[in-house]
């Protein structure tokens, strides 16, 4: 869902930068010693993750795992994904520096909301793998939603490329939903301290 440079007005470039900089200043203060290491390598996943992806217009389709960031990081899912997304400019000109603020919003904004929905389900048993299902399946919808949003706002030409991507992350979200699911049993019979929940029996 990188959209590229270029195509954005100034505004939503604007506004997009410094919501960006907002939730990395607090990810940044919220984030205890210990959940450093896991936010490094959280931040890793979604670099490696994200790499693949196939183009659609302005924008395109690829794994995110935002909805696992927001689960297991909480605010810290926003500079998580902005070094992902930062390494993926310079190395190999993916989105681009200048919408960056943009691309880590449209990514970790649905992330976090996906966390503060899911979480408390996250604490119980029974109910753990729907909320890991659900947030892995929504922050894609949400991320795709606020990606249309801002092509929308830039131009109207670019309405069709926004409801095509929304469109084409359709499957995405299932894929997604399902990654989380998995990885979040893995996680809490490992090691479910990173959650924060009891260890599966």
């Amino acid at each position: 869902m990188h959209i590229s440079e270029g195509v954005l007005s100034a505004p939503v470039l604007i506004s997009g930068g410094v919501l960006a900089a907002v939730g990395t200043v607090i990810g940044l203060r919220r984030i205890d010693i210990d959940e450093i290491m896991p936010a490094a390598l959280l931040s890793s996943v979604f670099f490696v993750a994200s790499l693949v992806h196939v183009p659609i217009g302005p924008g395109s389709v690829h794994l995110v795992l935002s909805g696992l960031l927001g689960l297991v990081l909480s605010w810290a899912c926003f500079p998580a994904i902005l070094i992902g997304l930062f390494l993926q400019a310079v190395f190999f000109q993916f989105g681009g520096l200048t919408v960056l603020g943009v691309n880590t919003v449209t990514m970790a904004a649905p992330a976090l909301c996906c966390h503060y929905l899911a979480r408390r389900w996250l604490e119980t048993p029974s109910t753990r793998p729907i909320a890991a299902f659900t947030a892995g399946s929504l922050s894609i919808l949400f991320s795709s939603l606020l990606t249309a949003l801002a092509l929308s706002l830039s131009d109207e030409g670019f309405t069709t490329a926004a409801q095509a991507i929304i469109i084409a992350n359709l499957p995405v979200m299932v894929i997604e939903g399902c990654i989380t699911l998995f990885t979040i049993g893995f996680i809490v019979k490992v090691q479910p301290e990173i959650l924060h929940v009891k260890a599966a029996l």
